[in-house]
């Protein structure tokens, strides 16, 4: 499974596989501290602690700059990750979006290029959600996804933290 196709384009927004030269781009969109105000690691909106999540999505080589196609302007980033073949299973996540993107359709559609394009390819996706990151939490349940536990989860480089675990499958889509 390719974890960057080239283009996950809609009429609302473009998913691009993201480059070490989005840095300044993609950071000016995640330097709002009220972006992380509910995520597990709070201070993502400081540039060293940013420079670490950026490090992360390059290294994945899933990761997507999203891009709003009636500005041109980024927007926030996703990624797709730990691929595993055996399970017919992938996750999505690492989200995040500028807050004038709150609250309008941009996460679904995102969401939507994303799960169409990942069940082509597998049977389930899983999604990792901070427990204390109720704004994320509501999103899920607005996409279809069904919360099926909770585990610990270690982000790139950053301390383990207790995360809800929702799943999406080919069957229930």
């Amino acid at each position: 499974m390719e974890l960057q196709p080239l283009h996950l384009k809609n009429e609302l927004v473009e998913l691009i596989p993201l480059q070490p030269e989005h840095f300044d781009e993609l950071f000016a969109v995640a330097s709002d501290p009220l972006i992380w105000e509910q995520h597990p690691n709070p201070d993502r909106y400081k540039k060293e602690v940013f420079e670490n999540f950026f490090k992360g999505a390059i290294e994945s080589k899933g990761a997507f700059l999203i891009k709003n196609i009636q500005t041109g302007k980024a927007i926030g980033s996703s990624r797709l990750y730990d691929y595993v073949p055996e399970k017919s299973e992938i996750k999505i996540g690492y989200t995040f979006f500028s807050r004038d993107c709150w609250g309008k359709p941009f996460n679904k559609e995102v969401k939507r290029l994303m799960i169409e394009y990942a069940l082509s390819e597998v049977d389930n996706i899983i999604f990792h959600v901070g427990a204390n990151n109720i704004r994320s939490q509501r999103a899920m349940e607005k996409i279809g996804a069904l919360k099926i536990g909770e585990e610990t989860v270690a982000y790139f480089g950053e301390a383990a933290r207790s995360n809800f675990v929702y799943a999406i499958s080919k069957a229930n889509f």
